[in-house]
């Protein structure tokens, strides 16, 4: 495995925003498939869904429905057809090493467990490249060795 994407990085390959031609390029480079986790995937998809609620509740927040919905397709199509593929984890592993992470940068980076969490499923999965669109997950990856893009 080369990279392990975080959340941020699918909100901007699913979802049009700023960063959205930086992350679709990159994804567009790559030769492999992106590899995923269940977890990845299970907060990707949690999140495009808290969006289109907050959406159906102020319309100048979250995703409108057909956004949100058709993040999720698209996210599913990859799924189905290899261009994203799920690379299961030991979990204990990754806490193992989110609880160093954390120890180490937390107090003097102010890093969220979740972000620290897609940091060590990375290393625990022997990435090379750390793909986020979040400047503080992108500082957190890097101090840890990682090559963080795009």
């Amino acid at each position: 495995m080369i990279a392990y994407p975080d959340t941020s990085f699918l909100c901007a390959l699913y979802v049009p925003q700023s960063t959205s031609n930086a992350a679709v390029g990159h994804y567009q480079s790559m030769k492999e498939p992106l590899c995923v986790s269940a977890f990845l995937l299970g907060e990707f998809r949690q999140s495009v869904r808290f969006q289109i609620f907050r959406h159906s509740r102020d319309s100048a927040q979250g995703y409108a429905r057909k956004v949100g919905l058709e993040a999720l397709t698209k996210l599913q199509s990859n799924l189905d057809d290899g261009a994203l593929m799920v690379t299961p984890a030991e979990w204990a592993d990754v806490f193992a090493i989110a609880e160093r992470i954390s120890s180490k940068h937390t107090m003097g980076g102010g890093h969220r467990f979740i972000d620290i969490l897609h940091v060590a499923t990375a290393l625990h999965l022997g990435a090379i490249e750390f793909l986020s669109c979040d400047a503080n997950q992108r500082k957190l990856a890097a101090a840890e060795g990682l090559k963080v893009r795009p």
